[in-house]
């Protein structure tokens, strides 16, 4: 293989290993070299550290109550926002969407090309399977809520910035002081990490609850990492199905 080869390859590797991290992956798959390994993981975490340092930009106290009358001329503001460069490239806002009574929130990333086309959040096949799996459970996607960290889709998909984030999370909070949800359930590394400001992986994340500024933030994979990951499914099916139960659903 020649250099340039090698470097293609290293480049689209480095990128479908922060993709698995992304989507709730705590691991470098083995068979990559130790020298590739060694930059990857390097990458990678320093995008972490990135993403789990927003505590450090936000003032505590930060999920404040929103009442009825507030919430739909707030909502109006969001969609309109235009704090990041972000809503330069945006076809909609992902507001959210469900019930605004809801014991039970999920929080996502970010909106992905479906979503950015929609205005919804989690309709694309990442969504599809999360509707499939509460269906399953006899519960609709109108009796939960459902966010992302980010209200606006990164280019490409990529991983939302710390600056992005420090912007977008607020209105979140905001959300989650209307609703008031008795669980939050978060989907994947990157809203797991920023939610509960750690760098633990998933794998010692998800599955229980964790108190957190006032919250109670159950982490769970990612539907989109399960997609790519399917072995992992039935552990994903039993964290929702457990979530569920906890908030009286089912």
């Amino acid at each position: 293989m020649n250099v340039k080869d090698r470097e293609y390859l290293k480049k689209n590797i480095q990128k479908l290993l922060e993709l698995e991290r992304l989507m709730g992956a705590d691991f470098i798959p083995k068979g990559v070299g130790a020298e590739l390994r060694g930059q990857t993981e390097t990458a990678g975490e320093s995008s972490y550290k990135k993403i789990v340092t927003v505590d450090e930009h936000l003032p505590s106290g930060r999920v404040c109550d929103l009442q009825d009358s507030e919430f739909a001329s707030f909502k109006n503001k969001v969609l309109s926002c235009t704090k990041c460069n972000l809503h330069k490239e945006r076809t909609k806002v992902v507001f959210g969407v469900g019930s605004l009574q809801s014991p039970l929130m999920f929080i996502g990333e970010a909106p992905g090309h479906d979503e950015d086309l929609q205005g919804e959040p989690f309709v694309g096949r990442a969504g599809k399977l999360l509707t499939a799996t509460l269906k399953e459970l006899g519960i609709s996607r109108s009796q939960v809520y459902i966010a992302n960290i980010l209200k606006c889709r990164p280019p490409e998909n990529r991983q939302p910035r710390l600056d992005e984030i420090v912007s977008c999370i607020p209105y979140l909070f905001k959300q989650i002081g209307r609703i008031k949800p008795k669980i939050i359930c978060t989907l994947g590394g990157v809203a797991s990490q920023a939610m509960l400001s750690t760098q633990e992986p998933m794998k010692q994340l998800r599955g229980r609850i964790h108190d957190y500024n006032n919250m109670k933030i159950f982490p769970t994979y990612h539907p989109a990492y399960i997609l790519r990951n399917p072995a992992d499914q039935k552990i994903y099916e039993a964290d929702i199905k457990k979530v569920c139960e906890l908030t009286g659903l089912i």
